[in-house]
């Protein structure tokens, strides 16, 4: 009889049924060696968050978000590493075992794995080309995580485009913890087309289809002669596993949330 201990991990959102992650993490686990584990998907909405997490066991080993649980799971967590508090969006929730031996009590993590992510694809498509000019496609947490990546990159004031600027009070306030300067502009055909024309980096946050208008363009731009962006799309999976982000370089100087080495305790311990 098999003993080995089942690891679970899921993705999280709403809608989610749409999602590769539990195919990519599967195939992952496979090349890993991890037996044992297992990767679902659940449909949770913003309501039930909290009750998903207060249920979970020393069984879970990870969590991925997606919309729209990115913002809304910071103040149900026990700690908030000190880049995904800064960015204000935690995309990967880490479970670890507290309070006695087999009492099955947990607590969470929150982290932030997207900025190394976008970096990481945008540093493969740029070589050794560095970032003026960016343009931030979205107005959610994942742009704000995108912020990041190009302010890591070099760009401290990108132009971001978004469909409602009374919408985008959260993403404000991680921009002010950042110390970074965007342009915020309403979607136009015009001045978007204008931006994407000239722009070094050109990173969607929008949900599925919602920038195809300008793929063309972006294509064209990609396969012709002369000066092309970085194309990145955010619509890639997350992962159970925190990755460090890179030292930032040169031009941006230290980061204001690599500022303590600590995570940020949220609330008290549920397993006190």
């Amino acid at each position: 009889m098999s003993t080995t201990t089942i690891r679970r991990a899921a993705v999280l959102g709403h809608p989610v049924a749409h999602s590769l992650s539990p195919v990519l993490h599967g195939a992952a686990y496979r090349a890993l060696g991890l037996d044992g584990w297992e990767y679902g998907v659940h449909d949770v909405t913003e309501g039930a968050l909290e009750g998903f997490l207060r249920d979970a066991d020393a069984g879970w080993a990870g969590l991925s978000l997606t919309m729209p649980l990115k913002q809304v799971v910071i103040p149900l967590l026990d700690h908030v590493d000190p880049l995904a508090e800064a960015v204000g969006a935690v995309n990967t929730v880490l479970f670890s075992a507290a309070g006695r031996s087999g009492s099955g009590a947990v607590t969470t993590t929150g982290t932030n794995t997207d900025v190394h992510g976008i970096v990481a694809a945008l540093r493969e498509g740029l070589g050794a080309r560095g970032v003026a000019d960016a343009v931030i496609l979205g107005g959610g947490a994942t742009a704000a995580s995108a912020l990041a990546a190009v302010a890591e990159l070099g760009c401290v004031s990108p132009r971001v485009f978004v469909r409602s600027l009374d919408r985008i009070g959260p993403l404000r306030a991680a921009v002010a913890r950042m110390g970074v300067s965007p342009s915020f502009e309403v979607f136009d055909e015009r001045a978007t087309t204008s931006a994407l024309a000239v722009a070094d980096v050109v990173v969607s946050t929008t949900p599925k289809y919602a920038a195809d208008q300008w793929a063309p363009l972006l294509t064209g731009l990609l396969t012709g002669a002369g000066r092309s962006p970085a194309a990145c799309s955010s619509t890639s999976s997350t992962t159970p596993a925190p990755r460090p982000c890179s030292p930032p370089g040169p031009r941006w100087g230290p980061t204001p949330w690599a500022a303590s080495a600590c995570s940020c305790t949220r609330r008290p311990s549920r397993c006190g």
